[in-house]
């Protein structure tokens, strides 16, 4: 995902559903078994974004009866994080939006910290130095801001004693970025990373951990890529490629995409694919069903009753 955005400190903020209101929702807390693999999901507070930019050539008409926005025209979102506990290392996927945000950026965007990566760590019993893998499925602001943090006034990656895997073409890209993908990085997200030796940088498809791998896919970044839990049934992470439960058609693809019809044909791989073997997914950016299963209907993809917070 993508938008304009400038630095800044840290500054406290109200969590607020599609209206404006505020909430109160934590999100689920449950870890899972996949197969022999662990899972949960942790959020890291909320956001919000232009509808139209995230439904992309939808007509309002159509995604306002799911996803209401407010008198802007943003939609709330979630950051929800995923933590995979498999073979004595835990992996996080994505590090949500971090805290190195202005006043002016909180507002626009109606940034949340009522919850946080770090905070969710910390109920249960989990600190920084925990955490042996990170994996970026890519470098946006939104899925990178919390890799780094502020250390007696010094950028530090925030996990002490993790690698930091990224896809080679996605680093080179998020350091010599263009007009049209500017806006979405932010170099205080990830430059630190390689400055402390953290950086992974990956070339196509790898193992993380035992179980665990990433797969490129192209579609909203060049080099986004996915991640893919291989135990039991199996879980997807497929992150922008399909955020919220509100994607699952396939022509619903974000207009922050750089490549959409890239978009569109993983779309319908990963989505057969889950759809077959009975995976469970994983929403990033998805408030209410952050986690679910899908089946599929003639040429639809629904999700699956009662699959909606980690069945």
């Amino acid at each position: 995902m993508g938008g304009s955005k400038e630095n800044g400190t840290p500054l406290p903020s109200v969590p607020v559903n599609p209206r404006g209101d505020p909430v109160r929702d934590r999100g689920p807390r449950t870890m899972i078994t996949v197969g022999d693999v662990g899972v949960a999901v942790l959020r890291d507070g909320g956001f919000s974004v232009d509808g139209g930019a995230l439904f992309g050539v939808v007509p309002r008409f159509l995604w306002q009866q799911s996803d209401p926005p407010d008198e802007g025209n943003r939609v709330a979102l979630a950051l929800n994080v995923l933590l995979v506990e498999t073979a004595g290392k835990r992996v996080l996927v994505d590090t949500g939006i971090g805290d190195r945000w202005a006043a002016k950026e909180i507002g626009l965007y109606k940034i949340s910290r009522e919850t946080t990566l770090l905070g969710s760590l910390a109920e249960r019993g989990l600190g920084p130095e925990d955490v042996d893998v990170v994996v970026q499925t890519h470098l946006h602001f939104d899925h990178a801001g919390g890799s780094t943090r502020l250390v007696d006034g010094a950028l530090r990656p925030t996990f002490p004693k993790a690698r930091y895997v990224v896809q080679k073409g996605e680093w080179e890209d998020a350091t010599r970025p263009h007009e049209r993908n500017r806006a979405s990085y932010r170099p205080d997200d990830f430059v630190p990373l390689a400055e402390a030796g953290q950086l992974d940088l990956v070339d196509g498809e790898a193992e993380v951990a035992p179980g665990v791998r990433v797969v490129p896919t192209g579609g909203h970044t060049r080099h986004h890529q996915i991640v893919v839990v291989d135990s039991g049934d199996g879980l997807l992470v497929p992150t922008d490629l399909l955020p919220t439960t509100s994607h699952l058609p396939l022509p619903y693809v974000m207009g922050y995409d750089l490549y959409p019809v890239g978009t569109l044909e993983a779309k319908r791989r990963l989505l057969a694919e889950a759809a077959e073997r009975g995976s469970r997914i994983l929403f990033y950016h998805d408030r209410r069903r952050p986690l679910g299963r899908v089946r599929r209907q003639g040429d639809r993809y629904l999700l699956e009753e009662g699959s909606a917070h980690g069945s």
